[in-house]
């Protein structure tokens, strides 16, 4: 997922002729022209979000709980497409249905996010690195965090930065190896650190 997200930010050298600038300058814009920002409202997930979901989520027909104690089916789906939460007990889902839901759900949390940063621009890794924070940890997480705050102010690489704070699950910090166990959250940590990657490498 990682791969997919970083663009190629080869630099370029100044042109010989460029007098007037420094090459410092030079490979900045050069790098914003690879990495362009555009207006948060007219983003949608890219095909690579999504399968980058589903890679991280895995598949599961039944229902199972989540790290977090959470009745969880399909592609890490919590909710089906009416909004209505997965229970338990509920009958397995087949992939077809599965993908249906993580698009429903995506495009749910899309609007949410949206309007919670109104006016903000980003480039389209930094958009797909958050809708897969939002589609894991949910909308009030966003809400309250800091990535919204910095991103809010325009402070993009400090946002990219407070990804790394949401590394805990069932109150264990995931980034120790003393948690990493066959019941640990390794995972937890690795899906953080390419998320604060990917946006680096976004920007």
């Amino acid at each position: 997922l990682s791969s997919m997200f970083t663009t190629d930010t080869k630099k370029t050298d100044a042109p010989k002729n460029c007098t007037k600038c420094e090459n410092n300058k030079f490979r900045k814009e050069n790098v914003m022209r690879i990495n362009p920002k555009y207006p948060i409202a007219i983003l949608s997930a890219s095909v690579i979000a999504i399968f980058g979901i589903k890679a991280e989520e895995g598949y599961r027909a039944k229902p199972y709980h989540d790290i977090g104690k959470v009745a969880t089916v399909g592609h890490g789906s919590t909710v089906y497409e009416d909004g209505s939460k997965v229970k338990i007990t509920d009958p397995p889902v087949s992939r077809e249905r599965a993908d249906k839901m993580l698009r429903a759900h995506v495009g749910k949390d899309e609007a949410k996010m949206k309007a919670m940063l109104p006016g903000v621009e980003l480039s389209q890794g930094e958009y797909d690195v958050y809708i897969d924070f939002f589609y894991n940890f949910g909308a009030q997480k966003f809400y309250t965090s800091s990535m919204r705050r910095e991103l809010l102010k325009g402070n993009h690489v400090a946002a990219c930065r407070a990804l790394l704070r949401y590394r805990f699950a069932a109150g264990r910090d995931c980034s120790r190896p003393s948690n990493w166990g066959p019941r640990g959250c390794k995972g937890v940590w690795t899906r953080t650190e390419k998320r604060y990657n990917n946006c680096m490498a976004a920007q």
